[in-house]
């Protein structure tokens, strides 16, 4: 069957959104809004996967939630022509994580190289969230039949796993699909990935090698969507380089991974190749080409900065975003489970 393109994509609300976050993930939100039906979540019950002195507690759950809205809203993401909501307020992610569970097996979960990275050594602490994380993932997704999936790069293998399990409900439920009227036997779609720009995954300014992140001890690895000028401008011009000048070529780039980065973050910023970068900055010092980095960066991202704070300052607003959103997300939640639920051999209210 031909499924409606729809996009699908979440954001954990774990707080600390920075420039990896906006390149890596909302900066293409916004763009795909003009060309597909996009529904964009935070992922409140993502969050909670991890201990409490991770994402905080409640005060500071609910806190973040807003502050990712917000950050959504303030990048430019119309949540009128679009659907931005919360996780927690359409009860048919849980339910259809549920009976993903029962089609998923221990072997693929067992593969998933993230759950390792979290847990760390002391796995068998983890929680049974943190492990099934990607089954919910894959009814985040699937729970909205959604085709697309803007994803970084460290999120491919759970799409995989989403793709894996709609292929495996498909096949187990055939018959019963068809006879709900599916005639190809196809429920579900496969997503696929959208992974695009020169700086999907943005690295620390501190360590080349390492990801962006909000659980870096180092502020100064990280520019915050928060961040005011001075601090933007601050951290670009501590940010680590190499004593070598800026290459000319793009295969100058290779293994010097903090230029590379910052040359990653300025052709992002400036919708420019890394090449067309080089053209204009190769050969010059780190030093002059930070200067221009703090510009652009301050051009682009005070104006989101100052938005955001605007609207975290009314809560009353973003809420009403969030649940105004859920309301048209729980539409097409109810579709989608109403024909599961009949697929799989439930009997329901009609």
């Amino acid at each position: 069957m031909a499924f409606v393109e729809r996009v699908f994509s979440g954001v954990q609300p774990t707080g600390n959104l920075h420039l990896g976050n906006y390149l890596g993930a909302i900066v293409n939100f916004v763009k795909m809004q003009e060309t597909h039906n996009c529904i964009y979540c935070v992922v409140d019950m993502h969050a909670i996967t991890m201990g409490m002195d991770v994402w905080g507690g409640p005060a500071e759950l609910a806190r973040n939630t807003r502050e990712v809205t917000a950050a959504f809203i303030a990048a430019g993401i119309d949540p009128n022509k679009h659907i931005v909501f919360n996780q927690s307020q359409v009860a048919g992610h849980a339910e259809l994580t549920w009976i993903f569970n029962c089609v998923a097996r221990i072997g693929w979960l067992s593969r998933m190289t993230q759950f390792k990275e979290k847990a760390g050594k002391d796995r068998e602490n983890a929680s049974v969230g943190l492990y099934d994380y990607p089954v919910l993932m894959a009814a985040d997704i699937l729970l909205y039949r959604a085709t697309h999936v803007p994803v970084g790069e460290d999120q491919k293998q759970h799409l995989e796993l989403s793709r894996d399990i709609a292929q495996k409900f498909n096949n187990d439920f055939g018959d019963s699909i068809r006879g709900q009227g599916f005639n190809d036997g196809l429920f579900f779609p496969q997503p696929e990935p959208f992974i695009t720009g020169p700086a999907t995954r943005v690295m620390s300014l501190r360590d080349g090698t390492k990801k962006m992140s909000k659980s870096d001890a180092s502020d100064n690895s990280r520019i915050n969507l928060t961040d005011d000028a001075d601090l933007i401008a601050q951290k670009i011009r501590k940010a680590k380089t190499d004593p070598e000048p800026l290459p000319s070529e793009e295969k100058g780039l290779e293994n010097r991974p903090e230029a590379d980065n910052l040359v990653g973050i300025y052709a992002a910023l400036a919708e420019r190749s890394k090449s067309d970068v080089l053209r204009e900055f190769g050969g010059g010092q780190f030093s002059s080409f930070k200067n221009a980095l703090v510009e652009l960066c301050v051009a682009k991202l005070s104006p989101i900065a100052s938005e955001m704070k605007r609207l975290v300052a009314d809560p009353g607003h973003v809420d009403k975003i969030l649940v105004d959103g859920a309301d048209r997300a729980r539409v097409l939640a109810d579709e989608t489970m109403r024909a599961t639920r009949d697929i799989v051999g439930f009997i329901r209210k009609s």
